[in-house]
């Protein structure tokens, strides 16, 4: 043991004189121990059999063990990449492993091997995506002073991709998204185009290398698979769906046209003039009227039994004559806004009782909404009969309301109603809501400085 230390001192003492010699034995011996690391990773990688190394296979053996960067060892990753290519084109685009589609979500190792499938994954599921969401219908013609499509666009000289511009389009209802010059997209609920030769669609998606966005002046235009159908606009009018013909349809649907060059627009346009909500198309024949318990829009058919095109006009359907194709127009249903007095007095006084703010005011709108009939008031509130209160003016004991509101508590004024309908609501809610309409109105808040006053004390 002695000699052993004698000779490390020794060394020490040499190479403490020497210090050039010792580094240059130090760089030597890690380099001997990198070369032997990496001939390790090289001699450790596991042979892929021949016969999955053919071409003509296409796919891997069932079962199979596929090596993956990060499974291999550490030294492999200075190797060049062509490995990662000779497995690409050994196994083809369609092999999607467990392990693989993992390890390229996660990105573990960030090789170039992880990155490319982790890209591939990426467009894979974006064209899945592409084919449920729509279908390609053609090349067409357009014109700056006379769109194809005249929804919203909007251009992206960067970034333009045919799933970006169909997204768009589809959450804004449109049924059609067409590309142009690489870098437009355009939305539109019927095409106003002629179709032309695909070789006339010939540019690139400028975000999308090998995907086609149209030309000059040309259009790739798609029809959108809309997830909700009932979302679907068609200009001002929403469309509803496919409806079988109502049994008495003269009382189910009061106004009906005949129209031999029947289009969507036209339906649309009669029934917005007539004031009705509803427009149904019947083949040459267009209804209008009201959703009600004779048609209640709450059954709808399959499609494909109102596909029959329209006359006048080439890529929409105008249903037939026993299935109508049904939209709603921008005409509001004002049914429920009719009020009036009760036909006859009413030998019974209803009070509508609450603590001010516990939302009278509110129970009263729903009331008359839903019942047709105007509730009255203990009090007289102008600004109320101004909104459309119109029970405000009478007497509360006129008899011409359905209720009266109050917020009376003493036993006299209790006694003076024959039943009541009591409101309850959280009190703490109830004063703030008392104290905002006091100084703001109904529908009103009170300023800022009306919660400093002296009297006022809220934690």
């Amino acid at each position: 043991m002695a000699k052993l230390w004698f000779k490390f001192q020794r060394c020490f003492r040499y190479f403490r004189r020497k210090p050039v010699r010792f580094f240059t034995l130090l760089a030597l011996y890690l380099t001997a121990g990198s070369l032997v690391f990496l001939h390790s990773g090289f001699v450790g990688q596991p042979a892929v059999p021949q016969s999955q190394a053919s071409p003509a296979a296409g796919s891997p053996a069932e079962g199979a063990e596929l090596p993956f960067l990060g499974d291999l060892h550490l030294g492999r990753s200075f190797r060049d990449t062509g490995e990662a290519s000779s497995i690409a084109r050994r196994y083809g685009p369609s092999f999607k492993s467990k392990e693989t589609s993992e390890r390229a979500k996660l990105g573990d190792y960030g090789g170039a091997w992880s990155r490319a499938l982790k890209g591939r994954v990426v467009r894979e599921k974006e064209k899945e995506k592409e084919e449920e969401r729509a279908k390609y219908i053609g090349c067409y013609l357009d014109d700056t002073q006379s769109r194809a499509l005249r929804g919203v666009s909007f251009f992206d000289y960067k970034k333009m991709t045919v799933f970006r511009c169909q997204d768009n389009c589809a959450e804004r209802g449109y049924l059609y998204a067409g590309l142009e010059f690489g870098a437009e997209c355009y939305c539109g609920h019927k095409i106003q185009a002629a179709n032309v030769s695909e070789a006339e669609c010939d540019m690139d998606c400028k975000g999308e290398r090998g995907s086609v966005c149209g030309g000059v002046n040309r259009l790739s235009v798609y029809r959108l698979q809309l997830a909700q159908e009932s979302a679907r606009r068609y200009g001002s009018a929403v469309f509803r769906g496919c409806f079988r013909r109502p049994n008495n349809l003269s009382l189910a649907l009061p106004v009906t046209a005949a129209m031999p060059n029947m289009s969507v627009d036209k339906c649309v346009d009669l029934c917005t003039e007539k004031e009705y909500p509803l427009a149904a198309l019947a083949g040459t024949a267009c209804h209008c009227g009201f959703p009600t318990t004779r048609f209640p829009l709450h059954d709808r058919e399959d499609e494909q039994l109102c596909a029959q095109k329209c006359s006048a006009e080439e890529f929409e359907s105008c249903g037939t004559p026993s299935y109508f194709i049904v939209y709603q127009t921008q005409v509001q249903d004002n049914r429920c806004m009719d009020r009036r007095f009760l036909p006859a007095k009413s030998k019974k006084l209803i009070a509508l009782a609450s603590f001010p703010g516990a939302g009278n005011t509110w129970a009263r709108h729903l009331i008359e909404l839903a019942t047709g009939f105007y509730t009255g008031s203990y009090y007289f509130d102008g600004s109320l009969y101004n909104k459309g209160f119109k029970g405000e003016r009478d007497h509360w004991r006129s008899g011409r309301t359905i209720c009266i509101k109050t917020h009376e508590s003493g036993q006299k004024e209790i006694e003076a109603f024959d039943a009541a309908i009591l409101l309850i609501r959280n009190p703490y809610k109830a004063l703030m809501a008392e104290f905002n309409r006091k100084y703001g109105g109904h529908i009103g808040f009170a300023a800022h400085a009306h919660w400093k006053g002296k009297g006022l004390c809220l934690d």
